[in-house]
């Protein structure tokens, strides 16, 4: 085995200096492209790897940092069908259409028998994870501009707290999404590295927050079906009570409808809960449906509620926006292309990612600085499904 190739004969071969090279791995956009690629020429040709080991020993760092997120509560569910095929020659034909289950699908010969899919059409995954996958994609890039790369866990229940504390140990900073670990665990780590949560600018601690204006969106929102479209009947579909988002959102639309009622109008409101889920939309419609006549409008405090919720107005032939108004939170890539697509409130997600990972790498600058709490704006889409005038 001959001698692997160092930084240092990586700089000769390229004729740069050292700390040349070094930016060329860690922030190659802050280098000139002609030096870029001649750099990445020599490194290529002398097939030099870095030494994470040796960088973080000169360094004091890891060149690594943090997101943690929630788990899936669905792991420890029951395991599924296709760990249970016993001929992996025999491939299942699933009967994928809505509600599954329906006429078999002809001979599937060597593809193996024909069965119904699984009962829910959510297949088991987590609706967040369209609002997740956003926030990681705009960490990530982030992080390497910044020289950095990005460690993602995710923990759920007694877990979290041992989790959290091996990945603290393995990174330089920590982002992490409210109320998914405990602030005075959060307290503890951050005397180690740098803290940041994430979807949460309220003040309450001496941690960095990064957040968006949840409050100001929503009271928007909610004024704009009150007073544009003279609502007189309206339904909340509630996310998760000890979400952040969720008791902001909350008190948008609370204000709205204070206000407008303190012009003597009347506002009749019905509130249910939506767990910020498509399946929670269901059942918040379905019971809303099943109250008798529904409102006028029905906003959600997410757009996976929403979506849910144009689920059984659709199946039950209710006209979306003649007959209700539907608006939800967020504005994922999925209210689109809703049918009709959804009108919504859009925060920055990818930008929320960027900044927590800014917010991290400013703190390890400049550790004694004041705790940060930012704020980003948000605006509200119109669209079919709560069109303007």
């Amino acid at each position: 085995m001959t001698k692997a190739p160092t930084v240092y004969d990586v700089a000769a071969h390229a004729d740069v200096s050292i700390a040349t090279v070094s930016r060329v791995l860690r922030r190659p956009d802050d280098v000139r492209p002609e030096t870029r690629r001649r750099v990445l020429e020599s490194v290529r040709a002398l097939g030099y790897v870095p030494s994470g080991a040796a960088r973080g020993l000169a360094g004091r760092r890891t060149g690594v940092l943090g997101l943690f997120l929630p788990g899936h509560d669905g792991i420890d569910g029951p395991e599924p069908d296709w760990a249970r095929v016993s001929d992996p020659t025999r491939i299942p034909l699933v009967d994928d259409r809505e509600g599954g289950g329906g006429p078999p699908l002809g001979d599937p010969g060597r593809g193996g028998p024909t069965r119904p899919a699984p009962p829910s059409s959510d297949h088991g995954s987590n609706p967040a994870n369209l609002y997740f996958d956003e926030v990681l994609r705009g960490a990530e890039v982030e992080a390497w501009r910044r020289g950095f790369a990005l460690m993602v866990a995710a923990g759920r229940g007694s877990s979290r707290e041992v989790m959290v504390n091996d990945i603290a140990g393995r990174v330089d900073g920590l982002a992490v999404l409210a109320q998914t670990v405990p602030v005075d665990l959060l307290a503890h780590v951050s005397r180690r590295i740098p803290v940041v949560v994430l979807a949460d600018s309220r003040p309450g601690d001496e941690l960095d927050h990064v957040g968006v204006d949840n409050v100001a969106g929503m009271h928007a929102l909610t004024e704009f079906v009150l007073g544009t479209h003279g609502a007189d009947h309206v339904a909340y579909v509630a996310g998760p009570s000890d979400s952040p988002d969720e008791l902001d959102r909350h008190a948008g639309f609370d204000r709205a409808v204070a206000a407008h009622r303190a012009t003597g109008a009347r506002v009749e409101v019905r509130v249910e809960p939506g767990e910020f889920s498509r399946a929670g939309g269901r059942r918040a419609a379905t019971a809303l449906l099943a109250a008798g006549e529904p409102p006028r409008a029905v906003l959600c405090a997410n757009d996976q509620s929403a979506l849910g919720v144009l689920d059984v107005f659709d199946d039950q032939g209710v006209d979306v926006p003649g007959r209700v108004l539907v608006t939800g939170f967020d504005g994922i890539d999925a209210g689109r292309f809703s049918r009709p697509r959804l009108t919504t409130v859009r925060q920055p997600m990818g930008e929320l990612g960027r900044v927590a990972v800014r917010t991290v790498v400013q703190r390890l600058t400049d550790p004694g600085a004041p705790p940060q709490r930012v704020t980003l704006p948000v605006e509200v889409l119109l669209r079919e499904s709560c069109p303007a005038p």
